[in-house]
């Protein structure tokens, strides 16, 4: 077997908290009992939690009983992730071969670093340093044979003295008083303990022979970590590349079109660096800095893929979307970055080209790039009762988000058939009876007289045939914003269908069926 490789491990204690802090706009007082929970079991919780008895496993009851003031948290493993890649990244300009064991648990060889900052100790103590400068404080580190030693050797650190390093060869023997549950393998602690080993040295006493008969590999191997026989190398991880570019005008600049033929150079760069990794970009972002510390930042989409040309375009529409009341003084710097990618192959051209669809797209793109964003828009159906509101325009290329999710019930919303001709905003109509006076509706849903007669403008219709009144009532609890009116279906002499709706006593058409 391989000999253990001296592993030097940072490990972040309580890293979910931490994570939940740096990105959550009102992070919880450094005095707080924090907890964070996943399924509604403690995985994570504060010193301040701990020493009110809250612990990990703990159920959420539980932990609230001990702790009534405990601030609850969710879990959220790509939070941790996201949080801990900047921190990886500024951990490899110190020491390259940084390998992320989980978020909040590091590991690199021992050897590079100890060799350039003068040994193993002061290694470990120069990358605490520079966490803590960068507002990481309680980091533990340690330095010992493999990976999994060296993690428990983190673990027992002290803030006192936050490194340990465990001389080489001597990982079983600090191993050795630790219970089997450090193995991390709950179904083999549990079999281990029934059996009467509670001890990792116990447990590297054992056979190996014998282990492997009963256990089997998995078992081999989990001894094998008990007696401080890690073979697991330091895998690095492989930094990804850097896409982004960034543009800084010195002095700033407040032309629109000098931006935009400023960042021309930087958007092509942007995009042959994306094709040298087979990608393309779905989805940019844009982030724009004013000279007086301004920042205007957006993620623009794209219903192909985003040329150079393209970049070009976003960056000055978001330019006229901002004015210039943000960036009055100027603009400093910009900043774009890929958002969303994806192969290169899914959006290479067919055989014989895409067809109509490509040369659509490309005949709006070149609209849109003359006519501005909002230009060229295309319609979607959104959610809501009134006809006007579920009409949405979308400008191409963006992604449909509407402010009501039409997928909701909507209690009092028209149902199919829908009319073909809807007014953006209904037109005032009046709808008399047989002797010229106009129709109400009572407080009971009940009309005045039957409706006779339609007046559309100039124009005077028979109302052949009608159907109503359909009641509609919004958000009666709320004196400013409630809205009660009536629905009515009415066919012409003309053969005309109409939706109108009486509101206050005015009627008004809101669509016509065509």
């Amino acid at each position: 077997m391989q000999a253990p490789t001296r592993s030097l491990v940072l490990w972040f204690p309580d890293w979910p908290i931490t994570a939940f802090a740096r990105e959550a706009s009102s992070p919880p007082r450094d005095d707080a009992p924090v907890a964070v929970f996943a399924n509604n079991v403690v995985v994570a919780c504060s010193a301040v939690a701990r020493a009110h008895g809250v612990r990990r496993g703990q159920r959420r009851r539980d932990a609230q009983a001990l702790c009534p003031t405990l601030v609850v948290i969710a879990a959220d493993p790509v939070r941790d992730a996201r949080v801990f890649g900047p921190v990886v990244a500024r951990i490899e300009d110190h020491a390259p071969g940084v390998q992320v064991v989980r978020p909040g648990l590091c590991a690199l060889r021992a050897r590079g670093p100890a060799r350039y900052y003068g040994g193993e100790a002061e290694a470990a103590r120069t990358l605490i340093d520079l966490l803590t400068a960068d507002g990481f404080f309680g980091v533990r580190a340690s330095v010992a044979d493999g990976i999994f030693t060296a993690g428990h050797a983190a673990r027992a650190a002290s803030s006192d003295e936050p490194v340990r390093v465990v001389p080489p060869g001597d990982a079983a023997s600090f191993l050795a008083p630790l219970s089997v549950a450090a193995l991390d393998d709950d179904e083999m602690a549990s079999l281990l303990a029934r059996l009467g080993v509670h001890t990792l040295g116990a447990f590297a006493a054992m056979p190996v022979e014998r282990v492997l008969e009963r256990f089997g590999p998995r078992g081999a191997r989990l001894h094998a970590l008990a007696g401080g026989r890690d073979s697991r190398p330091v895998e690095p991880r492989i930094p990804p590349p850097e896409l982004h570019r960034d543009v800084a005008f010195e002095p700033p600049l407040d032309l629109a079109d000098q931006v935009a033929f400023g960042v021309r150079v930087a958007a092509e760069e942007f995009i042959a660096r994306l094709g040298a990794q087979n990608l393309v970009c779905t989805e940019l972002r844009v982030v724009l800095s004013g000279e007086r510390g301004e920042r205007s930042e957006r993620v623009w989409l794209h219903p192909g893929s985003f040329d150079a040309a393209a970049v070009v375009d976003r960056v000055r529409w978001q330019l006229a979307e901002d004015g210039q009341g943000i960036f009055g003084s100027g603009v400093a710097g910009v900043h774009i970055a890929p958002e969303a990618v994806d192969n290169a192959a899914h959006h290479s051209k067919g055989l014989f080209g895409a067809g109509p669809d490509e040369r659509v797209h490309h005949a709006l793109s070149r609209v849109q790039a003359m006519l501005g964003h909002r230009g060229v828009v295309t319609p979607t159906i959104g959610g809501g009762r009134w006809l006007a509101e579920r009409q949405v325009l979308v400008p191409w290329g963006d992604r449909a988000v509407t402010a009501k999710d039409r997928t909701r019930p909507w209690p009092g919303s028209l149902p199919d058939p829908l009319p073909a001709t809807v007014y953006p905003e209904p037109r005032l109509v009046e709808v008399t009876d047989i002797a010229g006076a106009p129709v109400t509706v009572g407080e009971r849903d009940a009309l005045s007289a039957p409706p006779a007669v339609l007046v559309t403008g100039e124009q005077r219709r028979r109302i052949l045939e009608w159907a109503g009144p359909w009641p509609i009532s919004e958000r009666g609890w709320d004196p400013l914003r409630r809205r009660r009116a009536h629905r009515f279906q009415v066919v012409d002499a003309d053969g005309g269908a109409w939706l109108l709706v009486v509101e206050e006593g005015e009627w008004r058409a809101e669509g016509r069926y065509d």
